[in-house]
């Protein structure tokens, strides 16, 4: 068994992602010590309805902890040199509890759920200046509107807000609240700036936002940043550490690939696809469909702040875990990759995997998934690689927009997440893109985010440049073979295809968006 430098400390990483949860711990040179991950229940009531179990989300954050806290001390390794616990989260999954019990009122309402369809069509239809004051374009995708639907469709919720009882958070509120014992309240930055409540130049709660939405501000939490203290764990595993580190998971993502710098990108392809491209310190409007988001802040409230453009893709892994649950295609994850690499090309199959409407840069709640192409000839080899083809097709279509709004060419894509262990995936994005694509070789890249901005707070690097400055594993690169013809026609196919994906809620409704 190696011996333990003396001089060694770790950091713990919370990924409390959509399916599954990871404690992660890490060394100050950024190498993954060790870890582990359970994946949990997915809750669907209704069709386009997606919930989690609340008590759920941090039962298994602690189950995680324990395993990969008891997996370091089998190696020889000091569980007390962890300086401190950082945490990243699913963005927009909003939960509300009873501020006196800390019981929950209702199950999570996950990001991906579409049943604010309704809602948010009443919201666009009235005069407002949303997207100019926080970033982001009224949809089901974001917090606010579940928060509405949740305060007018759940008579318990009804009441406890009344009565000044009821709070509203995401999963970082929820994690954080809990872990600390109801001590600490609060919301990082990232997260806040994906509630659609938020402004986006003054981060603070926007009072005009809060008024549009009828969301009391008595029932949210303290906007804090990325990288400062928020409080201590109470009880269970991690009793005794600090918490001192909180991203959006995308955020934490853009800061494990080292996103420091303006131009810099990435694209973590997930339960989703998002792709971040590094701006500044101002926020940039977006003309072409995409958000306006805060990338991270290090060194509290006052401290620097990047922000980023980004697009957002509703489905990505989730269309592998479709093709595996719901149809039955395939026996694991993996196992799309195997088929899709026995065909050369989809057969003219398109899958445009819209199952909650289109995300950027389209941004259309009436499209629904779509398979279209079918002929005899079609096998599940050809719908297995249109199910990569997807998620490389939407991300150049959000890239491009990118480039445009930000002028800022790019040369290479920085590639994480589970699909990412895909190499069919990896070659199709780069032929479609026509760039390299940089698939980073240690895959957890959004819990060393967390880490990263948790180690900012307790000392263990001083700044981004000593961040940089480590010596992280060789990336893979993956190089574009299709040539410009083939590419540009390629994508005016699948640009044919969303098309065609759109409007059908006008045609097809499920059951309304009614009461609990």
């Amino acid at each position: 068994m190696p011996v333990e430098p003396s001089t060694t400390c770790y950091i713990g990483a919370i990924d409390a992602g959509t399916t599954s949860a990871r404690f992660l711990i890490f060394d100050e040179q950024g190498t993954l010590v060790t870890g582990h991950q359970i994946e949990f229940k997915q809750l669907y009531p209704r069709p386009g309805w997606i919930e989690h179990d609340p008590q759920g989300l941090v039962d298994v954050v602690n189950e995680c902890a324990e395993a990969a806290l008891r997996k370091l001390g089998l190696m020889g390794r000091e569980v007390s040199r962890i300086k401190a616990i950082g945490i990243s989260n699913q963005r927009e999954t909003t939960l509300v509890w009873d501020r006196e019990t800390g019981e929950p009122l209702y199950n999570a309402i996950v990001w991906g759920d579409a049943r604010t369809d309704t809602i948010v069509r009443r919201f666009k239809a009235k005069e407002h200046r949303v997207q100019e004051r926080c970033g982001l374009p009224i949809h089901n995708y974001f917090s606010a509107v579940k928060m509405y639907w949740l305060m007018h469709h759940v008579k318990a919720i009804k009441q406890a807000v009344r009565e000044k009882r009821a709070v509203f958070g995401t999963v970082d509120s929820w994690l954080i609240w809990n872990l600390t014992e109801r001590e600490a309240f609060v919301t990082d930055v990232t997260n806040a700036s994906r509630t659609l409540l938020m402004n986006i130049e003054t981060r603070e709660w926007d009072p005009e936002l809060l008024k549009f939405f009828d969301i009391p501000e008595h029932a949210l939490p303290r906007i804090v940043s990325s990288s400062e203290y928020y409080g201590t764990v109470r009880s269970g595993p991690l009793e005794g550490l600090q918490l001192t580190g909180c991203l959006g998971d995308q955020q934490a993502a853009f800061v494990g690939q080292r996103c420091f710098s303006t131009g810099e990108a990435k694209n973590t392809y997930g339960t989703g696809a998002f792709l971040l491209l590094n701006v500044g310190d101002k926020p940039v409007s977006s003309g072409n469909g995409l958000l306006s988001t805060v990338g991270y802040q290090f060194g509290g409230k006052d401290g620097p702040v990047a922000y980023a453009l980004e697009g957002s893709i509703s489905v990505a892994g989730a269309a592998i875990s479709w093709l595996k649950d719901n149809l039955g295609m395939i026996d694991k994850p993996a196992d799309v990759d195997t088929l899709a690499a026995k065909v050369s090309n989809t057969g003219g199959v398109m899958f445009v995997t819209a199952f909650s409407g289109l995300f950027a840069p389209y941004w259309r709640d009436d499209a629904r998934g779509t398979l279209m192409g079918l002929t005899q000839y079609t096998n599940k080899c050809h719908i297995a690689r249109a199910t990569l083809e997807a998620m490389c097709y939407s991300t150049k279509a959000i890239l491009d927009a990118m480039v445009e709004d930000g002028n800022v060419p790019l040369k290479r894509l920085k590639a994480d997440g589970g699909v990412s262990n895909s190499d069919v995936c990896m070659q199709i994005q780069a032929n479609v893109l026509g760039i390299q694509v940089e698939r980073a070789v240690m895959r957890e890249t959004t819990g060393w985010g967390a880490a990263i901005a948790a180690g900012l707070a307790a000392g263990v690097w001083e700044n981004t440049d000593a961040i940089r400055k480590l010596q992280l594993e060789t990336a893979e690169l993956f190089e574009p073979q299709w040539n410009t013809s083939d590419r540009e026609r390629n994508f005016d196919v699948w640009q044919a295809a969303v098309q065609r994906s759109m409007g059908w809620t006008d045609i097809y409704t499920a059951d309304d968006d009614g009461d609990v």
